[in-house]
């Protein structure tokens, strides 16, 4: 019952119901009061214009009792008459029951009606009497005294009068004929104000369900159209609404994909602040940044680190952008934080970290590399010139020491020489210019090719060179050759150089699960735990003493580690100091 109440429908019924209601009863009130003043002034005037009429006849007849028959015919049956002279005596009684007596001493006792006889205007007057049908009840008469006349004098009187009881009848009847029309059209009004207002808010209700589909997100929905009124505009207006919705939440969507889009291909942090300093937005680099940070201050308040809060405070206090790079955490951060604005009010900011870490490392490498080269090329450079000017001298004497300063320029140039060719091969192979020329290798034969080559060498330093290729077997793997001899060529040469007399060095090669390994062991010095993460690395030497005088550059080990990474494979070296050292390069293949 509440929720017809509630609803449109039920407000709507209710306000028609009462808004007739109260017009029917204002006009049942109106007509009842005007009807029963008109019954009345009907009687009035009868009984008005009878004694008129009687006067007139009594006045007419010098007889009075010769008028009575005229008298008698003129009154209705429910209407009674009394003659009476100016002396009181009743000359002519008509239509009295047995209480006419009775009713004629009321009547000329009463004061008012008892004027007639002294003024000469009739008297209208509504008094109890005796019923004529029960004399122990009074009922209503409506009474109207007219003087008689004798020339210009008062020579009696006529009272005629009549109950009210028939134009109560019809006041009564009419009554109940003017509430049962109320009634009807009660009624009527509300099947109307029912079906008025159910047809009025059934398009509403549609809308309703329609509004109720779009905060659903089903914007397709429409509302149908049949009128062609203020509720039809609605619906109009209501399914231009739901496509413009849905065409703005598509480019909002579309805006806020690219967005994510964008900020998910960043490799730059991009995190999102509120004015609370809590995190709104995040990209994926802005996650690892902020899982790292959080990590790393377990112990600590806040997820960020205190300078960037610092900066942030200054962004949202002075509404300005701040840039700068910081240090946190072990690593470089060119820094931007912009506010965000809601019209002239700072909501929040926005903070973009850009990883300068590997910039760095690579300003001290690319620094590092012009020192270490520098130094490399000083030292043949110094001794190529120094030789040169002792034999332009003439301080050489004898043939032997010619010969033996020329052989070192020869060395020491052809040691500069393979300085810039291994520069240059590693400067191709870390831009990718360097092509490869694979092609299908049996891994056996080459490794023992590559490994025989080292004999006399090994020989010559007193170091047992040992080569193990069972664990290859018959494998093929797709490889450039000639670029994994010059990853085994160093390898193998680093560890003889490496090895001191009386040590061994072993080539071993396995293919297997689609994977190649080849492993060179040398039972040399070692290399120190801390010094294997940089073994890699351009001119790195773990032992900053042992290379010169080797014939190394400090530039095999980069070169293999490219080499290698160019096949899709990796390297790395395991080392105890003093016990020796195994490099080991893998290269996945597909089995054949």
């Amino acid at each position: 019952m509440n929720r017809i109440w509630n609803s449109i429908v039920g407000k709507l019924w209710a306000t028609i119901l009462l808004l007739v209601s109260f017009v029917l009863f204002i006009v049942s009130v109106l007509l009842l009061e005007f009807l029963g003043n008109f019954y009345g002034h009907q009687a009035e005037n009868a009984l008005r214009q009878q004694a008129v009429t009687i006067s007139k006849i009594v006045d007419q007849h010098e007889d009075p009792t010769n008028s009575i028959y005229v008298i008698d015919d003129l009154l209705g049956e429910d209407t009674s008459a009394v003659i009476s002279n100016s002396s009181g005596n009743v000359i002519g009684a008509f239509h009295e029951e047995d209480n006419g007596d009775e009713i004629r001493d009321i009547l000329f006792k009463d004061k008012e009606l008892s004027r007639v006889f002294r003024e000469d205007s009739p008297v209208v007057k509504e008094m109890n009497l005796p019923s004529a049908e029960d004399a122990d009840r009074m009922e209503t008469y409506s009474i109207l005294a007219a003087p008689l006349h004798e020339g210009d004098e008062l020579n009696g009187a006529v009272f005629v009068y009549q109950s009210m009881q028939a134009v109560h009848d019809t006041i009564r009847q009419t009554t109940y004929i003017v509430l049962l029309s109320a009634f009807i059209a009660f009624v009527l009004t509300t099947f109307f104000a029912f079906f008025l207002s159910s047809r009025i808010t059934s398009p509403l209700r549609k809308l309703k369900e329609a509004a109720n589909s779009l905060a659903e997100g089903r914007y397709d929905t429409e509302v149908p159209t049949p009128q062609h009124d203020e509720i039809g505009d609605l619906a109009v207006a209501f399914n231009k609404m739901g496509r413009q919705v849905k065409h703005n939440l598509e480019v909002i969507g579309q805006e806020k994909e690219q967005l994510q889009n964008i900020l998910t291909s960043m490799t730059d942090a991009v995190i999102s602040f509120n004015r609370d300093r809590s995190i709104l937005l995040t990209n994926p680099p802005a996650d690892r940044l902020l899982k790292k940070w959080r990590d790393a201050r377990k112990n600590q308040e806040g997820d960020i680190p205190d300078e960037i809060t610092g900066m942030l405070n200054h962004v949202v206090m002075y509404s300005e952008e701040v840039e700068d790079e910081l240090a946190l955490d072990g690593q470089y951060f060119d820094i931007t934080i912009s506010p965000l604005y809601s019209g002239s009010y700072i909501r929040g900011a926005v903070a973009v970290f850009r990883d300068m870490t590997e910039q760095h490392r690579l300003d001290k490498v690319r620094t590092d590399f012009l020192a270490n080269i520098s130094h490399e090329l000083r030292t043949p450079i110094s001794m190529l010139i120094g030789y040169s000017e002792a034999l332009s001298d003439g301080i050489v004497e004898t043939d032997e020491d010619r010969e033996e300063m020329m052989k070192i320029i020869r060395d020491e140039a052809m040691r500069m020489g393979r300085l810039v060719n291994d520069t240059l091969d590693l400067t191709r192979l870390e831009s990718g210019y360097m092509r490869l020329y694979k092609e299908p290798v049996a891994v056996r034969p080459m490794v023992e090719r590559i490994t025989s080559k080292f004999v006399q060498k090994a020989r010559d330093a007193d170091i047992m060179l040992k080569v193990e290729t069972a664990g290859a077997g018959e494998a093929i793997v797709d490889l450039d050759e000639d670029r994994i001899e010059q990853v085994m060529t160093n390898l193998i040469d680093n560890a003889i150089r490496h090895t001191p007399s009386g040590g061994s060095v072993e080539v071993r090669s396995s293919a297997s699960d689609g994977l190649l390994e080849v492993a060179v062991a040398d039972t040399g010095s070692g290399i120190a735990e801390e010094d294997l993460t940089y073994v890699f690395e351009r001119f790195y030497k773990a032992d900053k003493a042992r290379t010169r005088g080797k014939g190394g550059t400090g530039l095999g080990l980069a070169i293999a580690k490219n080499i290698v990474e160019s096949h899709g494979g990796w390297i790395r070296a395991e080392s105890t100091l003093g016990k020796g050292t195994t490099m080991t390069f893998s290269i996945p293949y597909e089995e054949q």
